[in-house]
């Protein structure tokens, strides 16, 4: 049985001081139903992680929503969750588990003073034998993928700033993205080190935000409000927990990810039409694109290159803005689904890809520890 995406929505984003991450997920709930032409009456999948403060994050969200699910799933693996999710909500409607299935996340952690990612508290488990030494997490080990992937390919620092002055021209298209103000090459490799050879620019936001995703079964997918976003594959894959154990610094698990989602939909990296690839550092999105096989190893900074990835260039990718000047709420996946689904209903506004109707929604976890892959397609 096929799976489709009905409704996608976010919570308010940016700064959001009067709301709790409850009441931020329940609205982006809200609005992502109404677009299916839905209610929670009619949801009994329940898929969300990363609530702090609980062990059990959707038996809170069900509690708080209402719902009594028949299947659910708060499976964590970093900011792949939530990609990992659809694929899981995909299977559990393939099975009769559920028919109508919500993915919620919410987070403030720009109100609540920063990161959480291993940042500070007590240091346990393999954790220990990085931060004895003052590794930065989790910048510090993106910072160490960048610095062994310039040395074995001539990476620039210029080829990583691609990136960020491309995603920051999508932003500026789009009315809810953080940072819209344009950048230069120039203004990033002017921006402050945080862990070199990752300078401030290179690095994603840190904002509050939500959002939620609703996915239906074929039968349900036929009374859409919305024509249907059907997810065609999907992959998980995760390699390492602590950067010190990863098998191979300039490659991550969507190598592997990836290779199931093409495999299942029976589609190539070549035939996507717009791609959303999670962009927590510039060198994550470099990373990504080489193991997903849209370049050959080494290759992904000539890929980038002349703002090939911006708008009007001819590879779209993170039109919404991506982590690095849209929103970045500390686990980024949901929006790259939230936003191919948009883009491939043609509600993208300025920032539409023209005649897209195969997207590629890629969440990266950890620290280049876990990946999970979609890809979704309008038949």
């Amino acid at each position: 049985m096929r799976s489709a995406i009905a409704g996608v929505a976010e919570s308010d984003l940016g700064e959001v001081p009067d709301q709790t991450v409850l009441q931020m997920q329940a609205r982006a709930a809200a609005a992502a139903l109404a677009e299916a032409g839905l209610s929670l009456r009619d949801v009994d999948g329940m898929f969300t992680t990363g609530i702090e403060g609980t062990y059990a994050s959707s038996m809170l969200m069900a509690e708080y929503l209402g719902i009594t699910p028949r299947h659910t799933d708060s499976t964590n693996i970093g900011g792949a969750s939530f990609v990992a999710h659809a694929g899981h909500a995909a299977q559990a409607i393939a099975n009769g588990d559920c028919s109508v299935a919500l993915i919620t996340y919410a987070s403030r952690q720009r109100t609540q003073g920063g990161r959480i990612l291993g940042a500070s508290g007590p240091v346990a488990g393999p954790t220990q034998f990085e931060r004895i030494w003052g590794l930065p997490t989790p910048v510090g080990a993106y910072a160490l993928a960048a610095t062994r992937h310039m040395h074995e390919y001539g990476t620039t620092a210029e080829q990583l700033a691609e990136v960020a002055v491309a995603t920051r021209k999508w932003a500026a298209l789009n009315p809810r993205a953080f940072m819209r103000e344009p950048i230069s090459i120039e203004d990033v490799l002017a921006s402050r080190w945080i862990s070199e050879p990752l300078h401030l620019l290179d690095c994603c936001l840190v904002t509050d935000g939500g959002g939620a995703v609703v996915i239906v079964s074929e039968e349900r997918a036929r009374d859409l409000a919305k024509p249907p976003v059907w997810i065609l594959g999907h992959g998980e894959a995760h390699t390492h927990h602590t950067i010190s154990s990863m098998p191979d610094l300039t490659t991550t698990p969507a190598e592997l990810s990836g290779r199931m989602a093409f495999a299942t939909s029976g589609t190539r990296p070549e035939d996507m039409d717009v791609v959303e690839i999670y962009d927590s550092f510039t060198i994550t999105v470099l990373l990504t694109l080489e193991a997903l096989g849209f370049c050959g190893r080494g290759e992904s900074g000539a890929f980038v290159a002349g703002q090939r990835t911006a708008p009007g260039g001819n590879f779209p990718m993170n039109t919404n803005g991506g982590g690095l000047s849209y929103c970045h709420p500390g686990m980024y996946g949901i929006f790259t689904i939230i936003e191919a689904t948009r883009q491939l209903r043609g509600e993208s506004g300025e920032r539409q890809v023209d005649d897209a109707r195969l997207a590629l929604a890629n969440g990266t976890g950890g620290v280049l520890s876990s990946a999970a892959t979609l890809v979704l397609g309008l038949d």
